[in-house]
């Protein structure tokens, strides 16, 4: 490997780190609560070296919006799949698997919409834009999962009350949180799972 690979592959691996630490950050405290010097030091870089990746704080939020998507499409692609091998609809997979405990209780990991919420709105162009494709991939993603009966337009209500039901969960916590899972889950495989 010559010297000019490996210091593009180092560069790679520290904007992973950033984008990795600003991902969580931001899951956890909110877009607010996320500042270059804690990103870069979770990362464990300097915080002189954060210029030689983005142009602005801004810029590494969307950066991490867009990071933080996808590893929870992932995770939950991870889950939905494995409830699907073990008989599960799409649709009873998607929602069992977003409306877990385990998601309840780790929103640094977990979905960005719904950790970011309200917060998206109030946020500079770029990390409005990465936010509402966010939001739109989420949407498709439930969309996908629709059995035939039921009519596409049905994927934005049922996002919303995923979504919603998360936020408000995480927020009541313990037993109550847990209750409020249990009792949407219920409601939407109810009232959209034909296949179940």
């Amino acid at each position: 490997m010559t010297e000019t690979n490996l210091k593009i592959d180092r560069k790679e691996a520290s904007h992973e780190r950033i984008l990795h630490a600003a991902a969580e950050a931001i899951r956890r405290h909110g877009v607010a609560g996320v500042s270059v010097a804690d990103v870069m030091k979770r990362a464990g870089l300097t915080h002189g070296g954060f210029y030689a990746h983005f142009t602005s704080r801004d810029d590494m939020v969307a950066a991490a919006i867009h990071y933080a998507g996808k590893q929870s499409a992932e995770s939950l692609e991870y889950t939905v799949e494995k409830l699907q091998r073990k008989g599960a609809s799409p649709l009873r997979a998607l929602i069992e698997a977003y409306l877990s405990p385990g998601h309840m209780h780790a929103p640094e990991t977990g979905c960005v919409v719904a950790a970011l919420g309200s917060d998206m709105a109030r946020q500079s162009e770029p990390m409005l834009d990465a936010s509402r494709e966010r939001v739109l991939g989420l949407m498709r993603r439930v969309e996908a999962a629709l059995p035939a009966a039921v009519k596409r337009a049905e994927a934005a209500v049922i996002t919303s009350t995923l979504v919603g039901t998360l936020q408000l969960a995480r927020s009541l916590g313990g037993r109550q949180g847990l209750a409020l899972l249990e009792t949407s889950r219920s409601a939407l495989l109810d009232r959209y799972d034909t296949a179940g």
